[in-house]
C-alpha cells in the first residue's frame, strides 16, 4: 500500500499512515515467530523459488525497514506542500524525464504483464523518487572480442549504444592481437567525443581458463568473462559487461541505473535463459549443467565487481567448475553453464533483470513474452548461431532495427556531451588548432582543410591470413578503390596470386554491399591473403593518397608494389617480381623498380600471355603506352623503345611530370595527403622518392594493361571546374617549395618543374 501514490492524498489518510505505519513495523520486525516467505525468481515460474539464508534475510529486513523510512519522509514532505492539481503538459513532462534519466521500478520479473504494469507504474509516479544516473557519470562496459568477425560484429553494437547514450562511456575491451588492433585504429580515428577506450591481452588470460574444456563455437574466448574481477582495474567497482552480438534500443544508462536496486549479497545483474534448455527437456538424454530454474543468460551481466572480489568469486567459479566438470566433462554454453553452476549453489547472488534487458533470439524461445510494444524493447541479443535468420514471429523487425544501426553512418556519432568535463584529447585538440588556422575565405580552403581530415578507418574489414616467405623476397601488391571499381576485384585476384592490401573508401551502407558482394564471391572467399580496409567516406574530395597511405601502412611484406585498382598485372608478376629482387639485390639498395603500363580501348581483351603477344597487340592497334594520347609526359621516362627490344633491366633518369608504378621497400616514403581527387598524387610520390635518391629501374620483362571505365567524378571536376584546376597549380608550387626547404640544393631542379603540366 505504501508503495503506492496515486496523484492527491488526503490530509487525514496521510496522518493516520504516519501514527500506524512506525508501530506496525516495530512489531513487523520484532516478533520472534514471524516467518519470511521465499521470494520467487520469476512471477512466470513460482515454482523457482529461493531459499535465503538468515544473513540475507536479516539484511532484507533492514533495507525494507529503510525504504518505509524513506517513504515516511517523502509523505511528511508532501503533507507540507499544498496539494497540486495534475495537468497534461506536467504529466507530458514527468514522461518525458523518465525516458531520459529514470528506470523502470519493476526489479522482478520477466517482463509479463505484471511487469508490464509496473513499468507504467514506475513511468506515471510522482510520488517514489526514482534512481538515476548522473548526467556526466562515467558508464562502464566490457567487451570480450577475438577475431576478424567479431571485431566486425562489435562495430553495430558500439554504434547502438553510442546513438541512444547520453553518458561518457568507458568501453573495457578483453581481445586478442587481431582484434586490438582493428579497434585500436577504429577508436583511434572515429574520434568520439566522452569516449575512453582500454584493451586487455586475452592471450594472457588463456592460462587461466584454458583448463576447461568447452564445446561451444566462441572457443576460449567464451569462457573470459568468468576472470573479469581479475583482469579489469583493481578500483572499477561496477562494469556491465556484453556479448559481440548485441543490439542496444535505449539508452544504456538505464540499464546502469539497476545497479541501484541490488540488495543484500546481489552482485550479479542477470536475465532469465528464454529457452528450455537448462529444464534438459530438448532431446533425449539431454542432460544440462545445474541451473537455477531455467537458468539465467550471460549475453548481458551487471558485475559488481567490488563486492565480488570480496566473495572471493575466483574461487567460488574454479571450484563449482571443477567440482561439475568430474561429471559433464566439458561445458556446452561456455562462461554461461559455471555462471548457472555458481547460482544454482548461491541463489542469494543474482539479481534478476526484466527480460527485455535481453530479448534472446534463438529458436524456440520464449522472448515473445518480453515485450508487447515497440517501446518495451531494450536489447536485442542475436544468440543463435543462425545470427539474422533465426526464427521469430517478429524477426523482420528485429533484422531491420540491426540493419539500421549496421549500415548507420558512425560520422554522426561524433556528438559532444555538452555540459560535462572531459579530459583533454590532444590529438583533437590539436587537430582543431590546426584547422583553425585556415583561412576559410581562401578559395582553395576545402582541399586545404581534406588533408586534416580524420577518416574513421576499419582494417581488415574480412578475414586476413598470411604469413610471409621466410626468404625475404615477398611483395604486395597495393591499391585503392571505391564502390564503382568493385568488378575489379575478381579478376585482379587471377592476376595475382600474392597478398593483396586494399583500401575501400566506401559509406557504412556501402561497406555492408561489398561485404555482401565479397561473401558471395567464389574468387574472393577463396583468397585469404587479400587485406581489406575501410575508409569511411567524409567529405567532398576523394581521398586518393590517404587511401594509398592506409594500404601501404597494413603491409606485411617487405616489398610492396603500388598500383591502381584499374590496372591487371600480367600473369607471373608475383613470382618475376620476388626474383628481382634477389638479381638486384633490393635489400642492400635503395631501387624503385618500374612496371610499364600500358592500356587497352576494349573492355574485352584477350590478354596478353607474353611480352611477345603483348608487342604483337601494340603494333596492331590493340594495345597503346598508357595515357599516350593525353598525358605522354607521364610515362615517356618509361622509354618504351628501349624496352621493346631489352633483355635486362635498365636505369631510367627522373624527369618532370614521371608517375611509374613501382616495386619499393615497405620502408619508402608516404604519399602526400593534399593532392586528394584527381591530379599529381603519384607525381608528387614519385618526385619525393627521387629526392630521396632512389634508383628508378625498368623491368624488361614486365607489364601492365590499363582496363577502360567511365570518366571518374574527380577528373570530371578537373576538366570542368577552372577553380579546381587553380587549387591543383597552388598546391603543387606549395609541394615543390617544401621539396626545396626538406632536401635543399638538390631538390632546386624540382623549382623549375613547369607548372602548367
Amino acid at each position: 500500500m505504501l508503495g503506492m501514490c496515486r496523484g492527491r492524498r488526503k490530509f487525514v489518510a496521510a496522518s493516520l499512515a504516519l501514527i500506524f505505519i512506525p508501530a506496525l513495523t516495530w512489531l513487523y520486525l520484532s516478533s520472534a515467530n514471524f516467518t519470511v516467505k521465499p521470494l520467487p525468481l520469476s512471477p512466470l515460474d513460482p515454482q523457482s523459488s529461493v531459499l535465503i539464508g538468515a544473513a540475507a534475510e536479516h539484511q532484507d529486513l533492514e533495507l525494507q525497514l529503510r525504504d518505509v523510512e524513506e517513504h515516511n519522509h517523502v509523505l511528511r514532505r508532501e503533507i507540507s506542500l499544498p496539494p497540486r492539481v495534475p495537468t497534461h503538459s506536467s504529466h507530458h513532462s514527468n514522461s518525458r524525464q523518465g525516458n531520459q534519466l529514470h528506470t523502470h521500478s519493476t526489479e522482478e520479473g520477466t517482463g509479463d504483464s505484471e511487469a508490464k504494469k509496473g513499468v507504467a507504474s514506475g513511468n506515471s509516479s510522482d510520488c517514489v523518487p526514482q534512481p538515476v544516473v548522473n548526467k556526466c557519470e562515467t558508464i562502464h562496459i566490457a567487451i570480450v572480442c577475438a577475431g576478424y568477425n567479431a571485431s566486425r560484429d562489435v562495430v553495430t553494437l558500439v554504434k547502438s549504444v553510442l546513438f541512444h547514450r547520453r553518458n561518457p562511456l568507458h568501453f573495457h575491451f578483453i581481445t586478442d592481437s587481431i582484434a586490438r588492433k582493428i579497434l585500436a585504429d577504429l577508436f583511434h580515428t572515429w574520434m568520439v567525443p566522452a569516449v575512453h577506450v582500454n584493451f586487455y591481452d586475452a592471450d594472457e588470460l588463456k592460462s587461466e581458463v584454458s583448463w576447461i574444456p568447452n564445446k561451444h563455437y566462441s572457443g576460449i574466448y567464451g569462457l573470459m568473462k568468468l576472470v573479469l574481477t581479475k583482469t579489469l582495474p583493481s578500483d572499477l567497482q561496477k562494469v556491465i559487461v556484453l556479448d559481440t552480438d548485441i543490439t542496444f534500443a535505449t539508452d544504456i544508462a538505464e540499464l546502469w541505473v539497476v545497479f541501484h536496486k541490488f540488495k543484500g549479497q546481489q552482485v550479479l545483474g542477470l536475465v532469465e535463459n528464454q529457452s528450455d534448455w537448462y529444464l534438459g527437456n530438448l532431446w533425449k538424454n539431454h542432460r544440462p549443467w545445474p541451473a537455477l530454474g531455467r537458468g539465467f543468460n550471460t549475453g548481458v551481466i551487471l558485475l559488481l565487481l567490488d563486492r565480488l572480489r570480496k566473495l572471493k568469486w575466483e574461487q567460488m567459479w574454479r571450484l563449482t567448475a571443477e567440482r561439475e566438470l568430474m561429471s559433464m566433462l566439458s561445458t556446452s554454453l561456455a562462461d554461461q553453464d559455471i555462471f548457472n553452476a555458481v547460482i544454482k549453489q548461491n541463489p542469494f547472488l543474482v539479481h534478476q533483470l526484466p527480460c527485455f534487458w535481453n530479448v534472446q533470439l534463438s529458436d524456440h524461445t520464449r522472448s515473445e513474452k518480453c515485450y508487447k510494444d515497440v517501446s518495451d524493447l531494450k536489447v536485442i541479443h542475436w544468440n543463435s548461431p543462425k545470427k539474422l535468420r533465426v526464427k521469430n514471429k517478429h524477426v523482420e523487425f528485429f533484422r531491420n532495427l540491426y540493419l539500421t544501426f549496421l549500415e548507420y553512418d558512425g560520422n554522426l556519432l561524433r556528438r559532444e556531451l555538452f555540459g560535462c568535463p572531459s579530459e583533454t584529447d590532444h590529438n583533437s585538440e590539436n587537430l582543431q588548432k590546426t584547422l583553425s588556422e585556415l583561412d576559410e575565405d581562401d578559395p582553395c580552403y576545402e582541399f586545404r582543410r581534406e588533408r586534416f581530415t580524420v577518416h574513421r578507418t576499419h582494417v581488415y574489414f574480412l578475414h586476413y591470413e598470411y604469413e610471409p616467405a621466410l626468404d625475404n623476397t615477398d611483395v604486395t601488391l597495393v591499391a585503392q578503390l571505391s564502390m564503382d571499381r568493385l568488378q575489379m576485384l575478381e579478376a585482379i585476384c587471377k592476376h595475382w596470386e600474392g597478398p593483396i592490401s586494399l583500401a575501400l573508401y566506401l559509406s557504412d551502407a556501402e561497406a555492408q554491399q561489398f561485404l555482401r558482394y565479397s561473401q558471395g564471391s567464389e574468387v574472393l572467399m577463396s583468397r585469404s591473403n587479400v587485406g581489406y580496409h575501410i575508409v569511411y567516406k567524409e567529405g567532398q574530395f576523394y581521398p586518393v593518397n590517404l587511401l594509398r597511405n592506409v594500404a601501404m601502412g597494413q603491409v606485411n611484406t617487405p616489398y610492396m608494389f603500388l598500383s591502381d585498382i584499374d590496372f591487371l598485372p600480367m600473369y607471373g608478376l608475383y613470382e618475376y617480381l620476388r626474383k628481382s629482387v634477389v638479381q638486384l639485390d633490393m635489400g642492400n639498395t635503395k631501387k624503385a623498380l618500374v612496371v610499364p603500363a600500358f592500356e587497352t580501348l576494349r573492355y574485352r581483351l584477350s590478354f596478353p600471355k607474353s611480352k611477345a603477344e603483348l608487342l604483337s597487340q601494340l603494333d596492331m592497334g590493340t594495345l597503346f603506352t598508357f595515357r599516350y594520347h593525353v598525358w605522354t609526359k607521364g610515362h615517356a621516362p618509361t622509354d618504351f623503345a628501349k624496352w621493346r627490344t631489352a633483355t635486362t633491366p635498365y636505369r631510367v633518369q627522373w624527369e618532370a611530370d614521371f608517375e611509374p608504378y613501382v616495386m619499393v621497400r615497405r620502408e619508402s616514403p608516404e604519399y602526400d595527403r593534399r593532392f586528394v581527387g584527381f591530379g599529381w598524387n603519384k607525381v608528387a610520390h614519385i618526385m619525393e622518392l627521387d629526392a630521396q635518391e632512389y634508383e628508378f629501374v625498368v623491368l624488361p620483362n614486365a607489364y601492365m594493361i590499363h582496363m577502360p571505365h567511365a570518366p571518374s567524378f574527380d577528373i570530371t571536376k578537373f576538366r570542368s571546374n577552372k577553380q579546381y584546376r587553380a587549387c591543383l597549380k597552388t598546391l603543387k608550387e606549395e609541394f615543390q617549395q617544401n621539396m626545396s626547404r626538406r632536401y635543399g640544393f638538390a631538390a632546386l631542379k624540382y623549382m623549375t618543374v613547369d607548372n602548367n603540366s
